[in-house]
């Protein structure tokens, strides 16, 4: 949610989120709105105030045995004024508050300005490309040939878009989770939480996805519930609604869960085998921080989730997104992708971004400064640590061998009780 003050103050710089966000929302309705609650209040707020001196001289009539009947009946009608304004006023804001979760975030004026993927901007890279002296195999191929997914009995069950991990796959998807959140609870300091997978409109409301996502979502009707199209959601709304004390700052969150999109925007986009999944599981790291610590925050987040590519010995890249490539709630964001020889393509793994108050003003999460007792939004910023779909796309094709095996790094030895698949 934006700052309806600050809106009001400067409306040009939402106008401009609008456009370079590829958004669409009505600012124009939005302060002719806000004007009229304004009149309402004022209006609404004389009338109780009249009522209350003329209710005091009623009174003292009474006590003096003076006739007040003429009073009284011009609070009558002034009851019924007051009960007109409060049920426009109602009316109003609903209408108001309804417009304003169209409002997107303001980019960061560090996001380089660009109509979508085209505009992004390359960070760094890490790694090299392997060198493989064969023809690689894709993570299809090498999935069939080892046994460790299978799609079309997961197609029989559920439909396209939903994975079967067999044998080694399946425990090798386990290992890849036990890894990551071991790695940044112990090496990162996150807390460990495992969330519910399904929430309430409310919660996916103040991360952001309702009501600009809904058609992405998938909804539990007869409960009214979503299920969860990343932990981001749940773990975000663990403090909404709260008051935190400045000494609880930050707090860091790392959560595993399976993740459910229905995608439906992604015609024309590549859903072949796990590149693009409904039903894919993530770990992801979620910190409240204070405003002024937000962005030093999101490197240090965005760091995180690459010491856990480059544990794994993958070549990445880091993209700083673009302002129409940015997500509706973001202010800023980076993209890591992931090189995967067999499909020759760059795979994205992990966004980590930084919503600054955005989310905190939608789910009311606040703290407390020591120095002066004032109580102020937080900022929220979340990354994948990282996605498990694509990331075995990658480990897969980048360690094969030419004997069809595939040769996974060390540190995936304990978890796995081996390094080699075959």
């Amino acid at each position: 949610m934006i700052d309806l003050k600050s809106l009001r103050e400067d409306p040009d710089i939402y106008r401009a989120a609008i456009r370079n966000k590829n958004e669409s929302a009505d600012i124009d309705a939005i302060l002719s709105l806000d004007e009229k609650r304004r009149e309402l209040l004022q209006s609404g707020n004389e009338l109780k105030h009249q009522r209350n001196v003329v209710s005091e001289e009623i009174g003292q009539k009474k006590k003096s045995g003076e006739d007040a009947a003429e009073q009284i009946a011009a609070m009558r009608d002034v009851a019924a004024r007051i009960k007109s304004i409060d049920d426009e006023l109602k009316s109003v804001e609903e209408e108001l508050d309804q417009l304003l979760l169209w409002v997107p975030n303001v980019p960061h004026k560090s996001v380089p300005v660009g109509k979508d993927e085209s505009a992004n901007e390359l960070i760094r890279e890490w790694g090299e490309i392997p060198t493989i002296d064969f023809e690689p195999k894709t993570h299809l191929e090498l999935g069939e040939s080892l046994g460790l997914f299978d799609l079309m009995r997961s197609a029989k069950i559920s439909g396209t878009g939903f994975p079967l991990y067999t044998g080694m796959g399946a425990k090798l998807e386990r290992a890849l989770i036990n890894f990551m959140i071991d790695f940044h609870v112990d090496k990162h300091g996150y807390r460990e939480v495992l969330p519910p997978l399904l929430v309430t409109p409310e919660s996916m409301q103040n991360t952001g996805q309702l009501p600009k996502l809904r058609e992405d979502m998938y909804h539990v009707g007869i409960d009214d519930l979503y299920l969860i199209p990343t932990a981001e959601v749940p773990v975000t709304n663990i403090r909404s609604d709260e008051i935190l004390n400045e000494e609880d700052l930050p707090i860091k969150y790392v959560a595993y869960t399976p993740c459910f999109r229905r995608e439906a925007g992604s015609h024309g986009k590549e859903t072949r085998g796990y590149l693009r999944m409904h039903q894919f599981n993530k770990v992801e790291m979620v910190q409240l921080v204070k405003p002024e610590a937000s962005y030093q925050v999101l490197e240090e987040l965005t760091a995180n989730a690459e010491d856990i590519l480059q544990a794994l010995g993958l070549k990445y890249r880091v993209l700083a997104l673009s302002t129409g490539d940015l997500s509706f709630a973001a202010a800023k964001c980076y993209d890591l992708e992931i090189w995967a020889p067999g499909e020759q393509k760059w795979l994205e793994v992990s966004s980590c971004s930084n919503f600054e108050d955005f989310q905190a003003r939608r789910g009311n999460i606040r703290y407390r400064r020591d120095a002066d007792r004032n109580v102020e939004f937080v900022h929220t910023l979340n990354g994948s640590g990282v996605a498990t779909a694509r990331l075995l796309v990658a480990l897969l094709e980048t360690y094969q061998t030419d004997e069809g095996t595939i040769k996974l790094p060390e540190v995936l030895g304990p978890y796995l009780g081996t390094t080699l698949i075959k």
